[in-house]
């Protein structure tokens, strides 16, 4: 049964969204101020990173590592700048 789970958190004044699709196969969306900027898929089983770029000046990477576990998917947002955070569930 596939089910979609929501996380969010804020960096550097921008919304960085990730969306999980739980199933057979996971599938990973992440939106950086509404706009699609990151898309895996993986196994079940395997954790996926997601690069994303964050619209600041200069441009400053960053990336998602999705997992989806037994209890649910843990998301966890990292930058350069920052110490790697989960991002908290949102529920939708």
């Amino acid at each position: 049964m596939r089910r979609r789970h929501h996380f969010h958190t804020d960096h550097l004044g921008h919304s960085v969204s990730a969306t999980v699709q739980t199933g057979h196969t996971v599938v990973v969306e992440v939106l950086v101020d509404g706009k699609e900027t990151g898309y895996a898929t993986t196994r079940k089983d395997v954790p996926v990173t997601v690069t994303i770029e964050l619209p600041t000046d200069p441009p400053t990477s960053a990336s998602v590592l999705a997992a989806a576990g037994p209890d649910g998917p843990h998301v966890t947002f990292t930058a350069p700048d920052a110490e790697p955070r989960p991002m908290p569930p949102r529920p939708y």
